[in-house]
């Protein structure tokens, strides 16, 4: 099952991200289902979400993986939503 997670940052959050983001990555690495995944940008192209393609059994460990998720545990994020997706281009 592929499921989108799209997660926002906190206002001022960057330090945090970029802080914790070798964690992030690999922790991605590690757990083995990221199909894709890139940063979200806001106007002046600084990073201030993820966008995150999982390719899991169920949305349990969709949820399992989102909260495991060292970003998630630094309180990098303001919201995070997970989304059953499915691929048709690409």
């Amino acid at each position: 099952m592929l499921v989108a997670l799209i997660a926002k940052d906190k206002d001022g959050a960057l330090q945090i991200r970029k802080d914790t983001r070798d964690d992030h990555l690999a922790y991605i690495d590690a757990t083995g289902v990221v199909a894709q995944a890139g940063p979200l940008l806001d106007d002046t192209g600084d990073m201030c979400g993820s966008l995150v393609i999982l390719d899991v059994a169920d949305m349990d460990a969709a949820q399992a993986w989102a909260s495991a998720d060292p970003y998630a545990k630094a309180g990098l994020f303001e919201s995070v939503e997970l989304i059953a997706w499915k691929k048709v281009i690409g």
